[in-house]
């Protein structure tokens, strides 16, 4: 396969993660720019013969790669992606795809008119957990599927780390937390059961991290507060001592930035004082093609582990925990374990292998010129993403939702 030449917008986080992978595989792809307004960022990724720019719009000038990872905070998709498409570019879009329905449905109509490669990143569908739980699924030792329970553990620190400091605390910064952490989810339980969300209704709040739940003796920041050493989301806990790996990376790479950060950035704030408004727990009930019923947990209040799913079928039932799939056969009453292991990975970092996953899935496609490889196109993700935005008008409706089918 040929070599494939690779721009990324976007220099944060999740960027670095996919630039990672592509220092890691030299014979199959090259970085050959780098576009961020942040010179810091932009150099953690930039090396030899690397270009630098400073706006993701000087990518436009010039054709200077195969594709661009588009990796820019989520309302700074809508206008890149669009741009470097007509430009020529295949593109790898970062999760969500847009804040708003009428911004997807932009990206998706733009892109079909290039004819260019669009693969959003859907990670879990690229896991090898999720390649056992469907290839469990579609063997049919289940039967029918009928109804299934879904569950994300966000995690109590996480939670307070990119939902009330961080800078996905607010919709108006980012987008509604389903969107912004659980489009994953109902993306991958339409993905391993083959079933398209149909209908909706939801429930959820913001219930814990409030002005009104802070205690009497509380500091507007952790490094001022008698309460620090008890509190389960002490920020100095959290970030010190840890190393400078994520997420104290995103405060600083050594303990003089970090420190600097929790006493005048937004991860030393006390969570109780944030202009955090996105919710801490949510439930969803789902109707899916053909009948068969779903629901769906996120919540903040939990440790940080794997997405636990159950899918019960008319001949067995499933259980996984993200490293493992238990099924049992009603026609024999016998229980069988696989562990993700046997298929040659582990659900370790990077989204359980699934940050790997895309990434190899997406330069494939670009090397062979043969977009099954993609898992994650256009269609799939919208209507994921169409899924997500039924579910908001759900909860803040109380009403039952209709997913539109495009």
């Amino acid at each position: 396969m040929r070599k494939v030449t690779l721009a990324v917008a976007g220099a944060g986080n999740r960027g670095q993660t996919y630039a990672s992978w592509i220092a890691a595989h030299p014979d199959r792809a090259e970085l050959v720019a780098v576009a961020d307004p942040d010179p810091v960022r932009r150099a953690r990724l930039a090396g030899p013969g690397v270009r630098e720019f400073g706006d993701w719009r000087e990518l436009l000038r010039e054709r200077v790669a195969d594709a661009v990872v588009l990796s820019t905070q989520d309302r700074l998709h809508v206008e890149p992606a669009i741009a470097l498409a007509r430009a020529g570019y295949a593109l790898l879009l970062e999760k969500p795809m847009a804040p708003t329905e009428q911004e997807c449905r932009e990206i998706v109509s733009a892109v079909a008119g290039t004819g260019v490669l669009l693969a959003v990143c859907h990670v879990l569908r690229y896991t090898p957990y999720t390649a056992l739980v469907k290839e469990t699924v579609d063997s049919g030792v289940l039967g029918e599927v009928m109804s299934v329970e879904h569950l994300e553990p966000v995690g109590w620190w996480h939670q307070a780390h990119s939902y009330v400091r961080g800078p996905w605390r607010s919709e108006r910064l980012a987008s509604p937390m389903l969107l912004a952490k659980s489009s994953h989810d109902l993306d991958w339980l339409a993905y391993v059961t083959g079933l398209r969300i149909e209908k909706v209704a939801s429930f959820g709040s913001l219930g814990h991290f409030r002005p009104e739940r802070r205690p009497a003796q509380a500091a507007d920041r952790c490094l001022d507060c008698v309460l620090e050493p008890g509190c389960p989301y002490s920020a100095p806990r959290l970030y010190l001592n840890r190393g400078y790996d994520w997420p104290t990376s995103v405060l600083g790479e050594n303990e003089e930035q970090v420190m600097d950060a929790l006493r005048t950035g937004p991860y030393g704030r006390c969570v109780y004082a944030c202009d955090n408004d996105v919710v801490d727990h949510q439930v969803l009930a789902m109707e899916l093609t053909g009948g068969a019923t779903a629901t769906f947990t996120m919540t903040a209040f939990t440790e940080q582990t794997h997405r636990q799913t159950k899918i019960f079928g008319t001949h067995g039932r499933l259980i996984g925990d993200g490293e493992s799939v238990e099924v049992l056969d009603f026609r024999d009453g016998r229980s069988t374990r696989r562990d993700v292991t046997e298929t040659g990975s582990n659900a370790g970092d990077g989204h359980g292998g699934g940050d790997d996953g895309v990434m190899d899935a997406f330069v494939t496609a670009l090397a062979t010129g043969d977009p099954a490889h993609v898992r994650s196109g256009p269609t799939e993700s919208l209507h994921s993403h169409l899924a997500v935005f039924a579910a908001e008008k759900a909860r803040h409706s109380g009403t039952v939702v209709t997913v539109p089918a495009s």
